[in-house]
């Protein structure tokens, strides 16, 4: 009986010991929604929706250390193309401050370089309340490279917080918008350095970490004046399942061959699960939800309230992008291609 007592009570504590991981995600699009919306009311026309995606992406797992302060950047390169649109700069400073989705539930490393615009001096990203305060991804404890942000020479106190939220983290899968409309810093107009042309229009770029193919392409690099969907996660297709898919023609009746190739894609979406085998930073459709391959395995982002993840053809080129839309916006994109059988061919 003792020895039985002891086992259990071994058995309990080995359980109760033992780490447990869990990943820590969000509905990145929300993210962005209120820049955007700052956006298209300063009449920025079609590069607000291209900056809030290629933007909100970079909270992704796979995205590095900078991605988000570059998305910033260009967020706020954008707004002093608008007159330094006030509400923008806000909602920029305060978006190069929300936590990004972590996979292991270990805090994000923080960027090591200083920002384009002052605007963003001195503002790193929150953690969420369930990511290890001590320990960063890569098992890196606090103390060691990157987990202070660039410019402090002591770690973060309390653990988590950031300007905006001064008391600590947040709570898990929030936005920091939701929760505060002061990004923490006094207002400034000047600028460390700039990548803008000389017409002013900022560099739009997607996360680094987002591999594309000539087969393929997001709703970013398509013309302006087609619509782009409001919640779109547009990223590049790239996933085993997508390279398989390449156009038959790249002239002459490209669109009906995007039409069926973005069937194809759709169909082998449908076969995937979270663990099916894939490349380290490719893209995918799993049940429905947009999925991007973090430590071989699908790491999958909810599309948010009546949207799908699927593929879809492209209108001006040869190719196709992975995105978030509606069913119905899917159906009739794929079959104004000329495409019969709907998502799945």
């Amino acid at each position: 009986m003792q020895f039985t007592t002891f086992v259990a009570l071994a058995l309990a504590a080995s359980v109760h010991g033992a780490p447990v991981h869990k990943r820590i995600a969000q509905v990145i699009s929300d993210s962005t929604t209120k820049w955007e919306a700052a956006c298209d009311a300063a009449s920025g026309g079609a590069q607000c929706n291209q900056v809030a995606v290629a933007s909100f992406s970079t909270l992704l797992a796979a995205p590095g250390p900078c991605e988000q302060q570059n998305a910033a950047d260009n967020m706020v390169d954008l707004a002093k193309t608008l007159s330094s649109n006030a509400d923008m700069i806000k909602f920029a400073q305060i978006f190069a401050q929300q936590p990004r989705n972590s996979p292991t539930s270990l805090s994000v490393p923080y960027c090591q370089s200083a920002p384009r615009n002052a605007e963003l001096n001195g503002l790193y990203q929150c953690q969420f309340q369930g990511d290890n305060p001590t320990t960063f991804v890569g098992s890196i404890t606090v103390g060691g490279n990157g987990t202070i942000p660039f410019g402090m020479s002591a770690p973060v106190s309390p653990a988590g917080s950031c300007p905006a939220n001064p008391s600590g983290p947040i709570a898990d899968g929030s936005q920091l918008v939701d929760l505060t409309q002061n990004p923490g810093v006094s207002g400034t107009t000047a600028s460390n350095d700039t990548t803008s042309g000389s017409n002013g229009t900022p560099t739009v770029a997607t996360p680094s970490a987002t591999p594309s193919s000539d087969s393929s392409d997001s709703d970013c690099g398509e013309d302006p004046s087609e619509p782009v969907p409001t919640a779109s996660l547009a990223m590049a297709a790239s996933s085993p399942a997508a390279a398989s898919a390449t156009p038959s023609s790249t002239s002459g009746n490209f669109k009906l061959a995007n039409g069926q190739n973005a069937q194809k894609l759709n169909a082998q979406f449908s076969t995937l699960t979270v663990t099916s085998p894939c490349t380290e930073g490719t893209n995918a459709c799993v049940n429905s939800a947009f999925a991007q391959c973090v430590g071989g395995s699908y790491v999958t982002q909810s599309c948010g309230s009546g949207l799908i993840c699927a593929a879809l053809p492209l209108v001006n080129s040869a190719g196709t992008s992975i995105t978030c839309t509606t069913n119905a916006d899917a159906l009739a994109r794929i079959s104004a291609t000329g495409a019969q059988g709907g998502l799945t061919g």
